[in-house]
Parts: structure tokens; sequence; C-alpha cells
């Protein structure tokens, strides 16, 4: 490095963030000697919402997981599942998916140099999440059948071959998700008084309750959020107490009719105070549209639930007024461009407002300038 004076002088050495499980590995649990399989996931942004705040009478943050390497916050609980069994001697990994766990395996696997096997629903998975699945080399199985169906095969396929399951059902991944809690804490300075996110297979929540629960014992934080979580109206079991047997959104990373981590869920909603509900497709399309609109947030169609929630609640006669929010928004618009475009569409959207012949002229009589 040269300065303006011309003198040659050492550069600065600088933290560079390297992972949830270097992060945070004293507070994982896990093997200490295991090494980090990572893609520097993590350290995600928690970005303060305007709009939401100032229709919240709150503070309103949304921490944006589709930021992580391949674009949702699967990428938290794989890094730590594919590295346990790489340090545990596994040659393949299994997972049941639609969508983002098999691109987030696949991607960790390929890192790691394990076989990545995804058993996905036909029909029932966004092309861009397929892609990435394919292009990081998992050998993908379509099952004539639901998301349900698919993990009930991953289990028993990892019970009787040589692969590992790295589903949310393994513990391992619940370990490192949660540390999206930590890293909520350790910018804001204590928990937020309400946690709103999306529930599809219920991992997240109850790894975020983990984590926030983990802090208070540690007296990292004075309070623990209300944890409220909200499923799309067609797959909604921990609404109604039943699963679904054919679950059906457009909301594709949260069709599941028969959670993994129901009990957990359960557990995290009852000793944090907080409750699940119901939102239909059309407000979580147009949750996702006003998002991006307004915040410049991107999310695919799933991770809008917990923002088309808060407005649910919100027209229901609710109360945030002077309260600090978080709502986890769980990956990419990009993961879905052909439901987000869909939903513009339906709102009144045009893609192009206006062909012009190439003169200056006709471009700023089209914008109206």
């Amino acid at each position: 490095m040269t300065s303006a004076s011309g003198v040659s002088s050492p550069a600065v050495r600088t933290h560079q963030w390297r992972g949830v499980i270097e992060e945070y590995r004293e507070l994982l649990d896990i093997p200490a000697d295991t090494p980090a399989v990572t893609l520097r996931e993590g350290g995600t942004p928690l970005v303060h919402s305007e709009w939401l705040s100032e229709l919240t009478g709150g503070q309103v943050h949304l921490k944006v997981e589709g930021d992580n390497p391949t674009g949702s916050f699967k990428d938290r609980g794989m890094t730590a599942a594919i590295s346990v069994a790489k340090h545990q001697g596994a040659q393949a990994v299994v997972c049941a998916s639609t969508g983002n766990t098999s691109a987030s395996m696949a991607a960790y696997a390929a890192k790691a140099r394990l076989n990545p096997i995804v058993l996905v629903p036909e029909g029932k998975i966004a092309a861009g999440k397929m892609a990435q699945a394919i292009l990081h080399g998992a050998q993908v199985i379509m099952v004539k059948g639901n998301f349900d169906d698919c993990l009930r095969l991953a289990k028993e396929l990892a019970a009787a071959y040589p692969v590992a399951l790295v589903n949310s059902v393994n513990p391992v991944r619940l370990q490192g998700q949660k540390t999206a809690a930590f890293e909520i804490v350790d910018f804001l300075g204590d928990a937020t008084d309400y946690h709103l996110l999306p529930v599809g297979n219920a991992g997240n929540i109850s790894a975020y309750w983990l984590g926030y629960q983990q802090y208070a014992d540690l007296g990292r934080i004075t309070r623990k959020p209300v944890m409220r979580g909200f499923q799309a109206a067609g797959a909604s079991p921990l609404v109604t107490g039943e699963p679904f047997p054919d679950p059906e959104t457009r909301a594709t990373a949260i069709r599941i009719g028969n959670p993994a981590s129901w009990t957990l869920a359960e557990k995290a909603a009852a000793e944090s105070g907080g409750r699940f509900a119901s939102v239909t497709d059309e407000r979580i399309l147009a949750a996702q549209l006003e998002l991006a609109r307004h915040d410049g947030v991107f999310v695919e169609p799933a991770s809008a639930a917990g923002v088309a929630g808060l407005l649910q609640e919100l027209e229901q006669g609710e109360s945030y007024t002077g309260s600090s929010i978080v709502i986890t928004v769980t990956g990419h618009g990009l993961k879905d461009t052909a439901t987000a475009l869909e939903g513009f569409a339906e709102a009144g959207g045009t893609v192009v407002d206006d062909v012009v012949v190439p003169e200056v002229a006709a471009v700023a009589e089209a914008a109206g300038l």
C-alpha cells in the first residue's frame, strides 16, 4: 500500500466474516474439532424498514437471509450439517426439499466433495432452485408425491444406506440456524420485542427460539421476543392443528403439510407467548411486491409471509406501537421470478411501460419529464 506522500506502508489487517461456525463456534453444539465447510454464510444485513416502521408506529427491521451464499437461510444450517457429516466420514448426503434446502445442500456438498442426493416433489419446485441444485452436481430424484413423502423416503434412505440426512430433523441444522438470533442481538444490543417469520417445515422458528434462549441463559439479553409464525392458508397445519395431506400454495418454499419440527415450533410459540396464523396467497404476493417497492428488498413469495402477516394483523387491529419488531425474510426473489412476475401482472402491472424511438425527447416524454 502506498500513502499519499508516496511512502509504502503495510496493509491494514481487518476482520473478514468467517462464516457462522467460526464466528460462533463456542456456542454451537457440534464436535469441537469439526473443520468448517463454509461459503462464508451468515452475517446477513438487518435492514431498517421505514415503510413498516411508519405503519406500525414501532421500529421494524428485516433480517435479509437472501444475502446468504445460495440465496436463503438454509446455508446457516447446512454449513453445520455438512461439516459434521464430512467430519464423521459420510460419503453422501440426502435431503427432501421444496427447493432451497436442495440448492444449499448441493452447494455445500460440492465444497465438501460429498455426493448430494435430492428428493423433490414432482412439479413442485421453482426453476431457479432446481437450477442451483443441478449445477452444483446434485442427483435430483423427483417423487410422485408431496414434500412429506420426500422427507419420509429421505429418512428411510438414511436409515438403511450409508448416507447422512441433512434436513432440519437433523439437530445439527438448528445449531447453525440459531446463529441468526445471535446476529440480531449482536446488532441491536438486545433482543427485539417481536420476531415474525414464515413457517414451513418449522425448523427456523425453532432455531431462532433456541438461539434467543441460549443468549438469555448467558445473560446477553434482557428479554426474549414474542415469536409469531405465519403459514400459507393452503398449508397451515400449525394453525389448524391438523396435517394437510395435500398442501397447496404458490409460496412453494412453505408448501409443507406436516412440519418436521412441529413440536419444537409449538414449544417456541408457547414459551414466548407467541402464536401461528395463516395468510392467503394473495396477501403474500401483495406483500412481496410492496416490500420490493418500499424497501428495495426482493424476496421469494414464501419469504413475504411474515410481512403479509404483519400487515394482516394491523388490519385486524393489532398494535405494535412503540415496539421493536424483526421480520425474517428467508430467501431471495431471484429464486422464483416466474411467480413474482405473475403476481405483479395480477396486481395490474406491466413489464414494459413504453416503447419509444431512440431519441432523448421521446424518452423524456415517456418518463413524464
